[in-house]
């Protein structure tokens, strides 16, 4: 299982909050497919899958507001 945790995106954020997933708990995805949206210092960014595999679970839902390397979801690899 992969911890699928929020990257720093930009040099001096420190929180993001996650807009909306584009997968869903069971669903499969590639290494580098998008995934999920967060929004940073008003700026939206895509998020990839840093694995293949199936999605076990997502943590921070829609409007969770969470710290750079928080956990968003964990991934089964394939």
């Amino acid at each position: 299982m992969v911890e699928f945790t929020l990257p720093p995106i930009a040099s001096e954020m420190e929180y993001a909050t996650v807009t909306r997933w584009l997968k869903r708990e069971g669903d499969r995805v590639t290494a580098g497919e998008l995934i999920v949206e967060v929004e940073a210092e008003k700026v939206n960014y895509e998020l990839e899958a840093p694995v293949a595999g199936v999605i076990e679970s997502i943590v921070a839902v829609d409007g969770d507001e969470i710290k750079v390397g928080a956990l968003l979801a964990t991934i089964e690899e394939s």
